[in-house]
């Protein structure tokens, strides 16, 4: 069994599952749902920085990654958050991560990091846009035809003048 076969739906899947749980995460921190922020049953409170604004990132990326759309760059802000919220909330409590809580935010940053660098996977949004724009290109080159490309390069025009 070839296991790079399995690279896209295996990546889909990490995608999913991480993306889920930070949306999950936002949910809870927001709306007070499934436990609400930190368990307290409770919402953040609107607008209170840094908590409010967290929880609006987890939502909203969380959401983007879950479904694969705009992935790599939600990613990238969802890990920046992590990071932040690791080194500015958690690593002055206690050096390390057991120590302090901040675990799942270490763990996200990098999770969010392998999906920004490696991309959505095979089931994504992303991914369905880009082949459905990728069949539309040879019909839209084909309605213009081979006379309206220019094919010009200094170097030959140069030479053959």
């Amino acid at each position: 069994m070839n296991l790079d076969q399995l690279r896209g739906p295996v990546l889909s899947l990490f995608r999913i599952v991480t993306g889920f749980l930070f949306l999950l995460h936002g949910m809870a921190s927001l709306f007070g749902l499934f436990g609400g922020a930190r368990g307290s049953g409770q919402a953040v409170e609107f607008g209170t920085w840094p908590s409010w604004w967290a929880a609006l990132i987890q939502l909203v990326c969380g959401g983007f990654v879950f479904a694969g759309l705009l992935t790599r760059t939600n990613a990238a802000i969802a890990s920046g958050s992590m990071a932040y919220a690791y080194f500015v909330v958690h690593q002055p409590v206690a050096l390390l991560p057991l120590a302090n809580g901040g675990e799942p935010a270490a763990t996200y940053c990098w999770a969010f990091l392998l999906i920004a660098v490696l991309g959505p996977g095979s089931w994504a949004l992303d991914s369905l846009i880009r082949h459905s724009r990728e069949r539309a290109a040879p019909a839209r080159e084909g309605a213009r035809g081979r006379s309206s490309r220019i094919s010009w390069t200094p170097w030959t025009s140069s030479r053959n003048a």
